[in-house]
């Protein structure tokens, strides 16, 4: 009896060890779902903290893979390195000191224009010049204005000599500079003649601006690429045409030195 006793406790332990297993099972899926549903309450903003320190740490790591790249060579999305378009963090120490190097480039370009400004202005009054050129600081940059009847002729577009030691003068200055140089006709609002040599006053204002330009270029060997020709005819008066006083201002050459636009 004894032996058919221990008998049947061991058949009823052997049919139970799969609610061990079964147990075990049903324990591991809760933990998944319980894990599932902890990652679908994600904090974004502890996600995003994290997410930027993983891309820091593993930037400034050492790496065979070009820094700001992923395993397959595409940008990876959030690295401030990874175009020339992305957006740089501007409290980080290299946009901090790129933001400086700007400001101390800009501040020196500065300078350089108004010391030009300071250099004409003395230039026209030591030759007694003050009737027939000025210089201004605008908006635009340094504006050297020449009296039309200075330069050139009646109705005419050839460069008289009495203009070369000016041109000359403002020629050994512009190598000095980083600037673009516009240089820019107008004229007054009377129509031209019958058989003149020019159309209308669009066709003298350009021509005036590239003798001017053709003479800096050809004869004081300045680079082409300095400078920029512009015609105005009678469309940006200084004074109304209603008197000859006033038609004389208006015509005019503007040479302008730009100011935030460099050669480069």
């Amino acid at each position: 009896m004894a032996r058919r006793r221990r008998s049947k406790e061991n058949n009823h332990s052997t049919n139970e060890r799969w609610l061990i297993t079964y147990a075990d099972l049903i324990t591991l899926l809760m933990i998944f779902f319980v894990i599932m549903y902890a990652m679908s309450k994600v904090d974004l903003a502890k996600y995003e903290t994290l997410s930027k320190a993983l891309q820091m740490q593993f930037a400034d790591g050492p790496s065979i893979i070009p820094k700001g790249t992923g395993v397959m060579g595409e940008a990876v999305p959030g690295d401030s390195r990874a175009g020339d378009n992305a957006k740089k963090d501007p409290d980080a120490p290299e946009a901090k000191l790129e933001d400086k190097t700007n400001q101390e480039e800009q501040a020196k370009k500065e300078a350089e224009l108004q010391n030009l400004l300071k250099v004409v202005r003395e230039y026209i009054a030591d030759q007694h010049l003050e009737g027939q050129v000025s210089a201004s600081d605008t908006s635009r940059g340094i504006a050297i204005t020449l009296n039309d009847l200075f330069l050139f002729d009646l109705g005419q577009a050839d460069l008289k000599k009495d203009a070369y030691p000016v041109l000359e003068k403002l020629a050994s200055l512009f190598p000095k500079l980083n600037a673009k140089v516009s240089i820019e006709g107008h004229t007054d609002d009377l129509p031209f003649a019958a058989g003149s040599l020019f159309q209308d006053n669009w066709g003298l204002s350009q021509a005036r601006s590239v003798s001017v330009i053709r003479y800096f270029v050809n004869s004081s060997k300045l680079p082409a690429d300095t400078f920029m020709s512009s015609a105005y005819a009678d469309t940006k008066p200084v004074a109304p045409n209603d008197s000859e006083a006033n038609r004389q201002k208006n015509r005019r050459v503007e040479i302008v030195v730009l100011r935030g636009q460099s050669q480069n």
